[in-house]
């Protein structure tokens, strides 16, 4: 068996990079990635280390993308090993950041190298980008490189997110999109008072409720072939003084829509609008958007993937636009194309994360099967 992914993926697992320090994991691509003819640029903004990579200068130009931050490990003392040693027990690579995702950063760097390999004058161009702020704000990562990229008109046409996607069984599931998140910060207003003569105040909480009933039996959408009709969610909701004897001036509702390209994002703010107003509430919203959604339908990306895992694994990929948000949704600016496909997503964020190790090869050759069949 071929260990150069597994020992790549060992090698980023025993880095520190706690979100969003990198610990030195982009210079380990980076080596391996000059080696074969790479042109690295180093993009670093504010704390964040970030790196675009590009090997030749034509088109197609196939990106793959990702991120060498990990979450917090929790409780060290629970880890069946020490999060940071990457260590295999009962056919298993345990590590924080083994799934998501060193492991495919591995496996794009190792599957690009047989490529080129095989195919050193290969047409069209390979790009890697990899930042160390996708896990925490996502201000200083993906965002600003794509933004960089697009200023200098240096578009991708298929991009590739190493994100863990599969359910069950390596190959089991493409994301070829995700949802938008749209929060709201509501204040409605009431006036304070003593709790025994409600009638000098106005109970906000009171006053909000109908609104609230309605807003959370509005159908918005009924979502389309690749997504879900959207929701909306209350995440908090803040009032009262502290004591029992006395009528709020304010409550505060902090709710969210996971949404879908069946909605936008006016659309959705004006609609809420709409129905505050109809209830006739004295209110504040002030609004955040932290993703849009994207979506890539069926095509060239979709196909040349899809027939990689087939190769591959035998299975016939599942298209799916669920879970949270990624930096799909930056790439998808400046890209027509973009998918996610990594290993299991069971153990994500988890405690004792891991990776089969016989899950590893297959995922370095979904990726060079890839590039077999988009730079023929």
């Amino acid at each position: 068996m071929d260990n150069r992914t597994l020992e790549l993926a060992k090698a980023l697992i025993a880095r520190r990079s706690l979100t969003p320090d990198d610990a030195g994991c982009q210079e380990i691509l980076i080596e391996r990635l000059e080696k074969i003819g790479f042109k690295i640029e180093r993009m670093r903004f504010g704390v964040v280390d970030n790196f675009w990579a590009r090997r030749g200068t034509s088109q197609p130009l196939i990106c793959f993308a990702g991120h060498t931050d990990v979450v917090p490990t929790g409780p060290a003392e629970k880890w069946g090993s020490e999060p940071f040693t990457p260590t295999i027990r009962d056919g298993m690579l345990y590590g924080r950041g083994a799934a998501d995702m060193k492991t495919s950063l591995a496996a794009f760097v190792t599957a690009i190298e047989e490529f080129v390999a095989t195919h050193p004058a290969h047409p069209g161009s390979i790009a890697v980008l990899v930042t160390s702020d996708e896990e925490d704000v996502a201000i200083d990562g993906t965002e600003k490189v794509v933004q960089a990229l697009q200023a200098r008109n240096e578009l991708i046409d298929y991009c590739i997110v190493g994100e863990p996607t599969c359910a069950n069984k390596l190959g089991d599931t493409l994301k070829n999109g995700r949802r938008g998140s749209l929060s709201g910060t509501l204040t409605v207003k009431g006036v304070q008072c003593h709790i025994a003569y409600p009638h000098l105040g106005k109970n906000p909480i009171h006053l909000a409720t109908p609104a609230i009933t309605e807003l959370a039996n509005t159908i918005w959408d009924t979502g389309n072939e690749y997504f879900p009709a959207t929701t909306w969610q209350i995440s908090n909701i803040h009032g009262g003084t502290g004591a029992t004897n006395v009528v709020p001036g304010t409550v505060e509702i902090l709710f969210n829509f996971r949404f879908s390209t069946a909605s936008t994002v006016d659309d959705l703010k004006t609609w809420v609008h709409a129905i505050l107003d109809r209830h006739c509430l004295d209110y504040d919203l002030k609004w955040a958007l932290s993703a849009k959604p994207y979506l890539t339908p069926k095509g060239n990306l979709v196909d040349a993937v899809a027939q990689a895992i087939k190769d591959t694994t035998g299975l016939d990929a599942e298209l799916s636009t669920s879970g949270g948000t990624s930096d799909g949704r930056f790439l998808a600016d400046i890209c027509p194309q973009v998918l996610e496909i990594g290993p299991l997503n069971a153990t994500i964020h988890k405690i004792d994360e891991c990776v089969a190790v016989t899950d590893i090869e297959p995922l370095k050759e979904i990726y060079r099967r890839t590039l077999e069949n988009l730079l023929k």
